[in-house]
């Protein structure tokens, strides 16, 4: 899911005022502790809508008991808490994140000189421990990178680094078609190990469904790793 910095500060205020009036929340209010016009509230709040991390409803206003004039109010979906949740185990595991990144990062540079496969094997080994989905994206690059590196290694063949720097520069789309690129390297040769395959078959999907879950500084976090990466694979 990909929200802009104005989305998330507006989906923020609805979810804590939420929380503070113990139930939907009319635009205005938003607009109001947010300071700007209630019509732009409104525009942002239906807009949040449409991502599905708000929802809207019709109530009478206040000191109506009967049939009188409604007003539309809006509250945070379950989708929202998954996503602020994240979003913040994102921030708050910053310093946790960068530990990962170098780590994989030199695991890449000492395989260079051993095996790619038992790489790829203990990276995988591990995954089903990892919590967040920009950590996961993270190691399974490592793995699609290690796993390209093995797949070129058995055919005498070089890896493309230049195209794969251009294209993984863009955003969650080349980093979705490096795990392409990646799973057609092991399958066009003869699989030495079928389970691991697989293994990579099933972590790719859930990697290209976690990509769809980050935030947009989450995605350019991932692209500055492959870059890293590829970095430290070119001789």
């Amino acid at each position: 899911m990909k929200l802009t910095p104005r989305q998330q500060a507006f989906l923020d205020k609805l979810f804590e005022l939420y929380r503070e009036l113990n139930g939907p929340v009319h635009y205005s209010v938003v607009a109001e502790r947010l300071g700007v016009n209630k019509f732009s509230a409104y525009d942002m709040l239906k807009l949040l809508e449409k991502k599905g991390v708000a929802a809207s409803s019709y109530v009478l206003g206040e000191g109506h008991g009967g049939p009188g004039r409604s007003m539309v109010v809006f509250y945070p979906t379950h989708n929202a808490a998954r996503f602020l949740t994240q979003l913040r185990h994102e921030v708050l595991g910053g310093d946790e994140w960068h530990q990962a990144k170098e780590h994989l990062l030199e695991r890449i540079r000492e395989t260079q000189e051993s095996n790619y496969a038992d790489a790829v094997r203990e990276i995988l080994a591990r995954l089903p421990d990892v919590k967040t989905p920009l950590m996961y994206c993270t190691e399974m690059i490592g793995v699609l990178l290690l796993n390209l590196a093995h797949a070129s290694k058995e055919t005498g063949q070089l890896v493309p680094y230049r195209m794969l720097t251009s294209l993984t520069a863009r955003d969650e789309v080349g980093l979705g078609t490096l795990a392409g690129f990646s799973l057609a390297s092991i399958m066009s040769n003869e699989p030495g190990d079928p389970s691991l395959v697989g293994k990579l078959l099933d972590h790719t999907k859930k990697f290209q469904t976690h990509l769809g879950e980050l935030s947009e500084e989450s995605v350019k976090r991932l692209t500055t790793f492959v870059q890293d990466a590829l970095n430290a694979f070119e001789p």
